[in-house]
C-alpha cells in the first residue's frame, strides 16, 4: 500500500516519453506553417496548429525526468529594435505591394485619453511608425475628465470608416470611464489589439483562433521563437496579472506548451517562485523589481516594463528603467532584453502586423 502510494505520487505529473518526442518534433515543425495573411512576417504558427493531445501516460510505473540543461554562462542580449525593424521591412513592401495590386493601403485609428507619459510615448512611436510602413493614421485625443460616451462616440465613427481596419484604444484608460464597456464597443474585425472578450476568449480556449492576438505577448512570443529559445515543456513565470500583457502573456505561453505560473502583488513568496522558471516574462510596472537573486542561472528573461524616470541628462529629460536590475540579471540569465530596445519595439511591430492582416482579411489580398 505505501510503495502504490509512493508510486502514484511520483508518477501522477509523468508524460510518456514518446508523447513528449513527439510533441515537441511537431511544435518545431509547426513553427515553420505560415499563415496565409503573414507569411512572409510572423513565424508565430496559427495557434490552432498547436492543439496536441492533452494524453496523460496510462502505463507510468517509472518517474521520467528531463536532465537539466547545463548553462554557458554566455549570455545573448535579445536585440528586439533589430528584429522589430526586419519585421517592419517586411510589412513595408506588402503595404506598398498591396498599394500598388489594388490601390488600398491599411488604415489605423488611435485613441488616447489622458496625458499619461508612456502612453504618449507609445502612442508617439505608433503613429510614427505607421507614416514609415506606408500605414495610414489617424489619432483623436482626448483629456482626462472627457466623458465616457465621447470616447464610445469616437470609436463609433472609427468602426463605421472604411478606410480604418484597426483601432486601438490606447489603455489604461482613467478610472472614471468603463474600460469593459468601450472595449466591447470596438468592431471585433478591428480590434488590433486584440483585446475584445471574444478575441481574448478565443485565445484562451483550445480549438480556436483570435482574429487577433494582443500585441505585447504576441511580441514576447517572436522574440523567444526568433531567439531559439524552446518554450514546449518549460517552465515559464509571468508577473503580472493584467488584461494588457500578464493575463493574455499566460495564455499565449499556455498555448505553446508552457507551464505556467502568475505572480502578482498578492503572491507568497514570489522570488521563491520565480527562481524556479525557465522562462521570465516580467510586466509588473516597478522598476528593479526583478533582482538577481529572483532569477535562475540560465534562464531567459523578456522584460516589459518601461517605467519613466526623470533624467536631467537625457535629451527627453527622461530615460526608461524595466522591471529586471539589469546589471545584476545579466550576470546570471542566457537570455534576456534590455529596456529601452527590447520588448517595446516589438509591441509596435506586432500592431503594424495585425493590422495589415486585418486589411488584407477586408479586401481578401494575399
Amino acid at each position: 500500500m505505501m510503495m502504490a502510494r509512493y508510486t502514484m505520487q511520483r508518477v501522477a505529473i509523468s508524460w510518456q516519453n514518446g508523447l513528449i518526442t513527439s510533441i515537441a518534433s511537431a511544435t518545431r515543425s509547426l513553427h515553420t506553417t505560415k499563415d496565409r495573411h503573414s507569411c512572409k512576417i510572423i513565424m508565430s504558427p496559427p495557434l490552432v496548429s498547436l492543439d496536441l493531445p492533452d494524453i496523460w501516460s496510462s502505463n507510468s510505473n517509472q518517474y521520467h525526468s528531463i536532465p537539466p540543461q547545463k548553462f554557458s554562462n554566455e549570455q545573448i542580449i535579445i536585440d528586439g529594435k533589430s528584429i522589430a525593424e526586419d519585421i517592419r521591412s517586411s510589412i513595408t513592401s506588402e503595404v506598398s505591394r498591396m498599394k500598388e495590386s489594388i490601390g488600398k493601403v491599411p488604415g489605423l485609428a488611435v485613441i488616447v485619453v489622458g496625458q499619461r507619459r508612456d502612453s504618449l510615448i507609445y502612442v508617439r512611436n505608433k503613429i510614427k511608425a505607421c507614416e514609415e510602413a506606408g500605414i495610414k493614421s489617424v489619432m483623436t485625443e482626448l483629456p482626462d475628465e472627457c466623458a465616457e460616451d465621447e470616447v464610445l462616440s469616437a470609436l463609433a465613427n472609427f468602426n463605421e470608416d472604411s478606410s480604418i481596419h484597426g483601432i486601438l484604444v490606447q489603455l489604461p484608460l482613467p478610472q472614471h470611464l468603463d474600460e469593459g464597456k468601450i472595449l466591447n464597443a470596438l468592431s471585433l474585425e478591428k480590434d488590433v489589439d486584440g483585446f475584445h472578450p471574444l478575441n481574448m476568449g478565443n485565445l484562451a480556449m483550445r480549438g480556436r483562433e483570435p482574429l487577433f492576438i494582443p500585441c505585447t505577448p504576441k511580441g514576447c512570443i517572436e522574440l523567444l521563437i526568433r531567439s531559439g529559445v524552446e518554450i514546449i515543456g518549460k517552465n515559464a513565470v509571468v508577473i503580472g496579472k493584467s488584461n494588457i500583457v500578464g493575463l493574455p502573456t499566460s495564455l499565449l505561453l499556455q498555448r505553446h506548451h508552457a507551464t505556467v505560473s502568475i505572480v502578482h502583488a498578492l503572491t507568497k513568496n514570489p522570488e521563491q517562485i520565480t527562481r524556479e522558471a525557465d522562462i521570465v516574462i516580467t510586466a509588473a510596472g516597478v522598476p528593479n523589481l526583478v533582482r538577481g537573486s529572483w532569477l535562475k542561472p540560465g534562464a531567459v528573461v523578456l522584460d516589459v516594463g518601461t517605467f519613466p524616470v526623470d533624467d536631467p541628462s537625457s535629451e527627453s529629460g527622461y530615460c526608461l528603467m524595466g522591471d529586471v536590475y539589469y546589471e545584476e540579471a545579466v550576470e546570471l540569465v542566457s537570455a534576456i532584453t534590455p529596456v529601452p530596445g527590447g520588448v517595446g519595439p516589438m509591441t509596435i511591430a506586432m500592431l503594424l502586423s495585425n493590422t495589415l492582416d486585418s486589411a488584407k482579411r477586408k479586401f481578401d489580398f494575399t
